[in-house]
C-alpha cells in the first residue's frame, strides 16, 4: 500500500448509499442491511440482489488464511472473465470504496452510471491493470474528497484517517457464471465456483459463512447487499 489515508467509511447502507449517488450511481439500486445469512432471512431482500459486501474483523485467522490464499494464487492465478472488473487497493482505509467499486463495475449491465466522478474513473480504468487502476483511485481527488466527506457522517465518530484499522471490507458479485471475492488487499480475484441469478444469494451467504467459521468467537461481522431499490 502507499502512504495516502483516508477516513475508514462505515458499514451503513444510508451513509453509502449517499456516497454512491454523490460520485454518479442512478438510485434503481441500493445498498441494504443483511440481517441473516440463513434462506428465510434473504427471502426479504429485495430482487434482484447484484452483489453482497462483507465486513469482518481483520484477525490473525483471517490473516493466516490470506497469506495462504495469496500463495496459493501466485501459484495458480484465478482464470477470470475478460469483462471482469478488478482493481488493487493502495489507498489505505478504502477499502470499502474498493469493494463498491467492485460490487458496480461488475454490474454495469444493470446498474447506470450518470455523468459523475465513478463514470469518469471507469473510464479511465477501463482499460488498465488492477495496479493501474489502485494508483489511479490513489489519485482520483474528486472520488476522494467525497469519500472523506461522506466517511465524516457515519453514527459512529470517525477515526483519524491515519489510525490502524481492524476491520475489511470485500464484495462478492457474480460475473458470467461464477461467484468471485473482489478483495483489493488479495494477489487477484477468487473464484467461489459456479453460480445462477437464482442460487446468486445463496451462494454468497454461503462464502460469508466460511468466513464466519474460521473465527468462530467472532461476532463483528456485517452484511449489506446491493438491490433493487424499494419502490
Amino acid at each position: 500500500m502507499s502512504d495516502s489515508f483516508v477516513i475508514p467509511l462505515e458499514s451503513n447502507p444510508d451513509v453509502l448509499n449517499k456516497f454512491m449517488k454523490s460520485i454518479g450511481v442512478a438510485d434503481k439500486y441500493q445498498l441494504f442491511d443483511v440481517y441473516g445469512l440463513e434462506e428465510d432471512t434473504l427471502a426479504f431482500l429485495n430482487k434482484p440482489v447484484l452483489a453482497f459486501i462483507l465486513l469482518f474483523p481483520c484477525t490473525e485467522n483471517y490473516e493466516s488464511h490470506r497469506k495462504q490464499q495469496d500463495e496459493d494464487l501466485k501459484a495458480n492465478p484465478t482464470k477470470t472473465p475478460d469483462n471482469l472488473f478488478y482493481m488493487k487497493q493502495y489507498l489505505h482505509n478504502a477499502c470499502g470504496t474498493v469493494a463498491l467499486f467492485h460490487s458496480i463495475l461488475n454490474n454495469l449491465d444493470r446498474i447506470t452510471l450518470e455523468d459523475g466522478p465513478l463514470k469518469s474513473f471507469y473510464e479511465k480504468a477501463k482499460d488498465l491493470s488492477p495496479e493501474e487502476r489502485g494508483k489511479l483511485l490513489e489519485k482520483d481527488e474528486g472520488i476522494i474528497k467525497i469519500h472523506q466527506e461522506i466517511a465524516r457522517e457515519g453514527q459512529t465518530e470517525a477515526p483519524p484517517a491515519q489510525a490502524e484499522v481492524l476491520f475489511h471490507f470485500i464484495a462478492l458479485t457474480k460475473v458470467g457464471d461464477e461467484l468471485f471475492e473482489l478483495d483489493g488487499g488479495k494477489c487477484g480475484a477468487v473464484s467461489h465456483g459456479k453460480t445462477s441469478d437464482d442460487t446468486f444469494l445463496t451462494d454468497a451467504a454461503a462464502v460469508c459463512k466460511k468466513f464466519m467459521a474460521r473465527d468462530e468467537k467472532e461476532l463483528r461481522f456485517s452484511f449489506m447487499a446491493i438491490a433493487a431499490a424499494e419502490k
